[in-house]
Formats: C-alpha cells, structure tokens, sequence
C-alpha cells in the first residue's frame, strides 16, 4: 500500500510527499492509528486503498486544507475524513467502486452522515463513473493543479449503484465487513 501511494502521489501526481528509504509514502497521519480500507487483489498484492480518520482528532483538511473551508472547521463524530485514496498498480476498474463501497459500509455501521476528503480533478471523473460524486464545499487552484474539498453523504440509492459498478452484491460486501470487523453491519449499528 505504501509503496504504490508513492508511485501514485509521488511519481505520477508529482505531490511534494515524503518517500522513506524503502520506498514507502507514509505522512503524520499514517501515525494516528487511522483505519485503512485495503483491496487485495487474487495475487495478494494491494489493489487499493483509503485511509480514514474521526474529525473529531486531527485531519489533513484542518491542518493543510482550511483554506479550501472558509474558515469553516468541519469537526462531527458522524463525519469521518477519508485520504490516500489509492489505486494500484494492478488493479481492475471495479476496486475504484469496491473502495466507495467500503467507505459506504463504515458509514452503515458507524452511523456516519458524511465522508469529508480533497481530491483533485483526475478524481471528479472517478466519481462520478462510480456514481459518488461530493458536495464540493471549496476549491482552489486551476486546471490539473486544482484542488477541491468535499462532503460524500452515502444514500441507499449511491450504494445501490456503487455496488452495481463495483460488481458486487449486497450480501458479499456484508460478509467482507464481517470478516474484517468481527460484526455485520447492523450489529455494529445497534450497539453504537
């Protein structure tokens, strides 16, 4: 995962990103015990990846992007901030849609009312493919050098098409959480 963030950040985005000596992207925030969604592909290489984080605790949107805000500080326990979205070097056109989903199914069961993230141009056409297109709040910048910050609400409806161009079906995406939380979806809701 790291070492294709650095290839995409780094090496083709040209970000100003700090790369370690064994090739690995990693930032401060990668230090806060985020949660991280991986897609791991049949060969068990990584697919793709998003890291989240509360806004509640530190965000990369507080810290580096305010100004995209206003002012406006965006802090909810029901509103996760979502980085690092990243594709792999090998990965196939659905895991961009599986990684939506996935941010999707921690919003189910977590209660989340929106995902908060900057994303740049490239991004707008992704997600809207996908079918989860942001609120844009802010932006700044022109061409492939904008930049913009957003809200991702997740209705039934997005997750409906989000699952369609993922190729995927309700009830596998149900059994993946379960396997990686321990508890289905609806658990996790009615104890939280």
């Amino acid at each position: 995962m790291f070492r294709d963030r650095a290839v995409q950040f780094a090496d083709r985005m040209k970000w100003e990103v700090s790369v370690d000596e064994n090739g690995w992207e990693r930032d401060e925030y990668d230090a806060l015990d985020p949660l991280y969604v991986i897609w791991v592909n049949p060969d068990g290489g990584h697919g793709g990846s998003m890291r989240f984080l509360p806004t509640t605790e530190r965000t990369m949107v507080r810290e580096h992007f305010a100004t995209l805000l206003n002012g406006a500080d965006i802090r909810s326990p029901f509103i996760w901030e979502c980085t690092r979205f990243c594709l792999g070097q090998k990965s196939t056109p659905r895991v961009a849609a599986a990684l939506m989903l996935a941010g999707g199914e921690l919003m189910r069961a977590f209660s989340l009312t929106q995902l908060l993230g900057v994303f740049d141009p490239r991004m707008v056409r992704i997600y809207a493919m996908i079918g989860a297109s942001p609120e844009v709040l802010g932006s700044m910048g022109v061409g492939r050098d904008k930049i913009s910050v957003g809200l991702w609400p997740f209705r039934p409806h997005d997750r409906l098409r989000v699952l369609r161009r993922a190729g995927l079906s309700s009830e596998i995406s149900e059994h993946w959480f379960d396997r990686s939380f321990g508890h289905a979806v609806q658990e996790i809701r009615k104890a939280a």
